[in-house]
């Protein structure tokens, strides 16, 4: 007997249905059942299930004779289903990696309740992947069970069947059954929860919601919605013949009016023609049904009591009244901000007619999110060379918190921001400044970039959509033009820049400040990192640094870290930096709290991150020519190499093998990446010549005084021929656990 039967109906998804299946079927848990229903669908759906029934022996394919709906699919489903727990599973949709392993650690935990809920994203059309409004109710109860009795909000979570695990026995016993058409998931999702003995939550995020173009039957108007009525018929009917859940009927009645009204407000659901008759209908229901005593709940009391009275004029006015205010509010606050523009404009003006500051620099990196990268390097280094000099930070607000004691800083939009950008005669930056800086004569830009190109970059993205559909060039080329000096991290990206950002600045021919730590760090700083990282002795310590993908919204693992972590063992510590354009992951949080990796995304110093590990494990970030520096195993894993080189475009092949190009092992898959550090070849021979030549390839100029050359050059105006010259760089120290650089046998 399987733990988990997963029941997928489908109907007309063959673009969507192997990705539903592949994200079953690929699940780091194996102990499943897959009961696949063709609801007679009249494209290919029928025939990709067979074919995957014929190589995978957990999928059984069931073929109605007729279409019957998706509940009735659902029901059949169930009936061929043997797991100890029921989930469903649309055809459109997928289960993150991972999620049926973390719905199984719940269970157990929660000593395998009746009914566990766990948490979606709703993943648009568009590319855009968005987490649920729930994840902080999800996560209260820990891992302790309740019932809707003992904690009544649990009727408030999203009422649908895909993201709960049903206990067979009990789904059993208690004859549940979907009915047919449209919101079938309400009455069986609510009589499941009042039923229910014990319910657990999951806060992890399970299953990505598909937010379709058209298509989605929740999003086409029509009197089809009008079958919310008789699925809430059902569920008040179920409620009548079961004395001992009375008690619920006054939650349940709260829950259907405020479905009533939810979908009458959305016009692509119940459209203007036929709200007067949903409102008819929905108010008949709220007589009817009115259970003694019930007390509307705060914020909507106002909407149940015009549906009690049937007063559809009354509502209708109150929803224009609504729309109007919130128009009014919103066109309130563009003209606030447009008077404030308007105040901060003329401000940066007048100040921009006083002298500049010989004695000013402003420095800030990644868009204002904090000290860091090659301007903090830069600014500890002027610190040191040019005391006189006085460097403040721009740094927005939310990241305040994390400045260096002692730095000053300002936050974006403040009149002090306007006066440092009218008088400051430096200007230092890892990407472009803001447009509406004006660049003023006498005042100097130093851009360091912050990480050698592998992905196309400036003019050079014009062919690749993926890379150049936000993309103004014509306003990039004058951000450009604002720099006086561009720092080089090595000669090919001085090639780069040279191409793809063809102005007349500068090339300062440095390395990056950023890396001055790394070639200069000694085997005590390293172990010091990895004590302050809390990494137990002994362990070999991989830093796992994904990149982001243009092809693609929000943060989606392409390798399965639980498997990865698994298949290790022990003897590995995996540190994981996901790339600072992504929010947080439950996923990984959830992986990070048991204690599998270490999530350090949010980390202040990537290179902290560098000195503690003994190997790197990235797809396409440019960290691996910085990592380069260490004289460090550099492990490629590039699941999907030519969709990203496709769609982005790259300057040279990654995976080509060839000395210069290839920095060591490479993988494309989780299996192929675990057998790369069980068999030694991510520090072997191979791998140890083919980092060689990368390393004399990215890193000649990463001598440890990159930032002194940057301060003596720009802000002590030496002459470039009086400047320290670049020398080979030597290896720096690894850390105390593994001397990375000796190859195994």
């Amino acid at each position: 007997m399987p733990r988990f039967s997963v029941v997928v109906p489908a109907y007309r998804v063959q673009g969507y249905l192997r990705e539903c299946l592949d994200s079953v079927l690929t699940q780091s848990f194996r102990d499943i059942e897959v009961i696949a229903v063709d609801d007679c669908s009249p494209d290919g759906s029928g025939l990709i299930l067979d074919e995957y029934a014929s190589r995978d022996p957990r999928v059984q394919v069931l073929h109605l004779p007729r279409n019957s709906g998706l509940g009735r699919a659902r029901n059949t489903g169930v009936q061929h289903a043997t797991g100890d727990y029921l989930l469903f599973l649309d055809s459109d949709d997928s289960y993150l990696p991972g999620a049926l392993a973390a719905i199984d650690r719940r269970l157990t935990a929660c000593g395998d309740p009746d009914l566990l809920v766990f948490d979606h994203e709703r993943a648009h059309w568009w590319g855009e992947r968005r987490p649920s409004v729930f994840g902080e109710q999800l996560a209260a109860p820990g891992t302790r069970t309740y019932t809707v009795a003992e904690r009544p909000e649990l009727l408030t979570l999203f009422h649908v069947a895909w993201n709960k695990a049903y206990r067979r026995s009990f789904y059993q016993r208690e004859g549940f059954a979907f009915a047919p058409g449209l919101y079938e998931d309400a009455p069986l999702t609510n009589q499941a929860m009042v039923c229910a003995r014990s319910i657990g939550c999951l806060p992890r995020v399970c299953v990505s919601y598909r937010q379709r173009y058209q298509g989605a039957i929740t999003g086409s108007p029509g009197r089809r919605h009008f079958g919310i009525f008789r699925q809430y018929a059902s569920l008040f009917a179920f409620l009548d013949a079961r004395a001992d859940l009375e008690a619920h009927r006054p939650l349940l009645f709260e829950r259907m009016v405020s479905h009533y009204l939810f979908c009458l407000r959305r016009g692509e659901r119940v459209r203007p023609a036929d709200r007067r008759a949903y409102f008819r209908l929905a108010a008949r229901d709220y007589r009817e049904r009115l259970p003694p005593g019930f007390r509307p709940p705060c914020g909507a009391a106002r909407d149940f009591r015009l549906l009690a009275r049937n007063s559809y004029a009354l509502f209708a006015a109150r929803e224009r009244a609504r729309r109007a205010a919130g128009r009014a509010r919103r066109a309130a606050l563009r003209l606030r901000g447009a008077l404030r523009a308007l105040g901060c404009r003329a401000y940066y003006a007048l100040q921009r007619r006083l002298p500049l500051d010989p004695g000013l620099a402003v420095y800030t990196a990644y868009w204002h999110r904090g000290v860091a990268c090659n301007p903090a390097a830069v600014h500890a280094k002027a610190r040191e060379l040019a005391p006189r000099l006085k460097g403040v930070w721009i740094v927005r607000t939310d990241a305040a918190g994390a400045v260096p004691p002692g730095t000053d800083h300002v936050p974006p939009g403040s009149l002090r921001y306007w006066r440092l950008l009218a008088r400051a005669t430096y200007f230092v930056n890892n990407v472009n400044f803001p447009d509406h800086l004006v660049k003023r004569p006498g005042q100097r830009h130093v851009m360091t970039h912050h990480g050698t190109p592998l992905k196309s970059m400036g003019l050079d993205q014009r062919p690749y959509p993926a890379a150049a559909r936000r993309t103004d060039f014509p306003l990039l080329l004058r951000r450009a033009d604002r720099w006086d000096v561009s720092v080089t991290s090595n000669p090919h990206s001085a090639e780069v820049w040279d191409r793809a950002f063809p102005c007349s600045y500068e090339d300062l021919q440095a390395g990056y400040p950023r890396n001055d730590r790394l070639a200069t760090a000694t085997g005590a700083e390293c172990a010091a990192v990895r004590a302050r990282l809390g990494v137990p002795e002994g362990r070999t310590v991989l830093l796992y640094a994904p990149t982001m993908r243009d092809y693609r919204e929000g943060f989606v693992p392409r390798l399965d870290l639980e498997r990865l972590c698994a298949g290790l063992g022990d003897g590995y510590a995996v540190l994981v930096r996901t790339h600072y354009f992504y929010g947080p992951d439950a996923a990984l949080c959830d992986l990070h709290e048991r204690g599998l990796l270490r999530d350090v995304s949010r980390h202040p110093s990537v290179e902290d991150l560098c000195l503690a590990a003994d190997a790197l494990v990235t797809d396409y970030s440019s960290l691996m020519f910085d990592y380069a520096v260490l004289d460090r195993p550099l492990v490629i894993h590039a699941p999907d190499w030519e969709t990203y080189r496709d769609s982005r475009g790259v300057y040279f092949d990654l995976l080509s093998g060839r000395p210069g190009e290839t920095p060591g092992a490479t993988a494309r898959t989780a299996e192929e990446l675990i057998e790369v550090f069980r068999s030694g070849a991510w520090r072997g021979p191979e791998a140890t010549r083919l980092r060689a030549a990368f390393r004399a390839r990215f890193c000649p100029y990463d001598d440890g005084r990159a930032a002194e050359r940057v301060v003596r050059r720009v802000l002590l105006g030496e002459d470039p021929s009086a400047l320290p010259p670049p020398a080979p760089g030597r290896p720096a120290s690894a850390p105390a656990a593994v001397d990375s650089r000796q190859p195994t046998s």
